[in-house]
């Protein structure tokens, strides 16, 4: 679909206003830091990852950048004077890594894959913690992109796999979560939504799937983009 070879293409993006810098994720794994102000100049690759990432964030400190792969690997980068490390790679998933989470505070890291395992990362100890779950129960969460949990289970319909739907997130007020899924709707939950029976409001834009849902800070606006369309959509 793309006019540009494989290693021109974008993956996945990631800002800090802390160091002006955006990270870009190519088709074949690596990660260009480039400077905000000026996309032309590079400030780093990172190449340590062997498959493209599906998703790219830095940490509310801004202390560390994290990856989750195509290679089953979260890897977080460690930056130090606008220099970015490798910190650590979590190589505990059985599957690519669809989506993760950091905590409020930098301390986790909560990812999900394509074989529907949830796992859970302390990034201070740089460790997988098997009692995550419960460890982070009364945590605060700095997005919520992971599709799995008790508190947007509601989002995948009684009767459903769940692999229709491709991506979530939740207004920062924690009012409403939205989903965007493989028959190009846009659907809005109550949060919770703990309830497989739940109503939503479906909305319809894309002529095709909807890979990625996001809201703005203030939550007035939304922002949906679609896979094979290639439309940005704003609502």
């Amino acid at each position: 679909m793309s006019v540009y070879p494989g290693n021109k293409q974008a993956r996945a993006l990631a800002y800090s206003p802390k160091w002006g810098h955006i990270a870009v994720g190519s088709n074949f794994g690596k990660v260009s830091i480039r400077d905000f102000k000026d996309f032309d100049t590079k400030i780093q690759t990172l190449k340590n990852a062997e498959e493209w990432c599906e998703m790219i964030k830095y940490s509310p400190c801004e202390k560390y950048l994290a990856t989750g792969s195509h290679d089953n690997q979260v890897y977080v980068y460690e930056i130090v004077d606008g220099k970015y490390n490798l910190y650590k790679n979590f190589n505990k998933h059985s599957s690519y890594v669809q989506a993760f989470d950091w905590s409020l505070d930098s301390t986790y890291i909560r990812s999900a894959d394509g074989a529907y395992d949830k796992l859970y990362f302390n990034i201070t100890t740089k460790q997988q913690d098997s009692a995550g779950l419960n460890n982070t129960k009364d945590m605060e969460w700095a997005s919520h992109s992971v599709k799995l949990g008790w508190d947007v289970q509601g989002v995948h319909p009684a009767g459903e796999d769940g692999t229709h739907v491709n991506h979530l997130t939740v207004s920062n007020d924690k009012s409403v979560v939205a989903s965007g899924d493989d028959f190009g709707l846009v659907n809005i939950f109550r949060f919770p939504c703990n309830d497989n029976s739940s109503e939503s409001r479906s909305y319809a834009a894309h002529s095709e799937h909807v890979i990625r849902v996001e809201f703005t800070e203030d939550g007035k606006r939304m922002f949906t983009i679609g896979g094979q369309d290639k439309a940005l959509i704003q609502w």
